[in-house]
């Protein structure tokens, strides 16, 4: 797109006259005639307060002052050109920032769009920040964030504020969740309540929604949960249950995509959230929020034919994972033994 350039048609007068020598042919250049281009002329110099052009001779020349003028003038113009370019840029998606807020689980639920929109959009920087789910709409709000990415029940007209609107991405279910060594791993058998109130937990803490939603139903179901751990990292969670006997309580999607660990559902079944982006309703949206939200929608209509990274490979914690790190390891040694042995032939002899 061609954008033409609003730039003080007296600061284009004097750059035509240095250029030109004469304000005749500066004024046949421009398409304007000569007294219109002189009062402009004298307008500016008694706005500065100088005399920008040397009227002496048979040439104008610019004077000092007016060399020194025209030399940040120019530059100025440079810029305004480059802004002018920037904005093209920008516009295409070839430059750009985007902030997005969102809560530790929609963090693991939705890494996989941002590398697409990373893939796709390469001159975007990304900026995210994780909050707790109450502080995302207010950010949204408050413009601190452009888009906001939720897990949460969809929103009624009741709950929403009028600032805001919301596009459900995806519907989650919450399941229990087992790492292999426990022994429920490979169970397909639903677990009860009562079971579930056995079971030691580690979970989010309260700020976070996901345990609120916890909360809410071993309340309604009348159990008392036996939570063992408490933290603000869901990395944390994920790698206790990996590893030990500890169960948890997580979306779906998180189990899919990560290795060594099994979904179990409880019965009743707890409560499905959504995974929704939140933006400003009235206001400015850039082509970069614009862009991902598009992206988001997309996605989140053939996810599920996605593999997950981390389930390309072999898990380390499954069999076939050990036994590869087992070969490994003994490629390992043998190259560690081979090599002793070029060093040291006669050691070895």
């Amino acid at each position: 797109m061609n954008r033409r350039l609003i730039f003080p048609r007296s600061l284009q007068y004097l750059i035509a006259i240095a250029e030109y020598g004469s304000f005749t042919r500066a004024a046949d250049a421009l398409y304007v005639s000569q007294p219109t281009l002189s009062q402009q002329i004298k307008q500016l110099e008694a706005s500065l307060q100088t005399s920008l052009l040397d009227r002496s001779g048979r040439t104008v020349k610019l004077t000092d002052a007016g060399q020194v003028y025209v030399y940040h003038a120019c530059r100025a113009w440079d810029e305004m050109d480059a802004g002018a370019r920037a904005i093209d840029n920008v516009d295409d998606l070839s430059r750009g920032s985007l902030r997005l807020g969102w809560t530790p689980i929609t963090d693991h639920l939705t890494c996989c769009l941002l590398e697409n929109y990373n893939y796709m959009y390469p001159g975007i920087t990304l900026s995210t920040l994780e909050m707790p789910q109450d502080d995302i709409k207010e950010a949204v709000i408050e413009g601190r964030i452009d888009i906001g990415i939720a897990f949460t029940k969809p929103f009624t007209s009741d709950t929403q504020p009028n600032e805001i609107e919301t596009h459900v991405l995806f519907e989650e279910k919450l399941c229990l969740v087992v790492g292999n060594s426990h022994t429920r791993a490979n169970m397909e058998k639903k677990v009860t309540v009562e079971e579930l109130g056995q079971e030691s937990l580690a979970l989010l803490n309260t700020d976070f929604a996901l345990r609120q939603q916890v909360d809410k139903y071993c309340l309604k179901h009348h159990i008392t949960p036996h939570i063992a751990i408490e933290t603000n990292s869901l990395n944390v969670i994920i790698e206790m249950v990996q590893f030990g006997q500890l169960a948890t309580i997580l979306p779906n999607s998180i189990v899919r995509s990560q290795c060594g660990l099994h979904a179990i559902t409880p019965s009743p079944e707890l409560p499905q959230k959504a995974v929704t982006l939140i933006t400003r309703k009235e206001g400015y949206k850039s082509p970069a929020c614009k862009a991902f939200s598009a992206l988001a929608s997309d996605w989140a209509s053939r996810r599920l034919e996605e593999i997950p990274r981390r389930k390309m490979t072999p898990c380390p914690l499954s069999d076939a994972g050990a036994e590869d790190s087992n070969k490994q390891a003994l490629r390992e040694t043998s190259k560690s033994v081979s090599k002793a042995e070029t060093i040291n032939p006669d050691k070895v002899a």
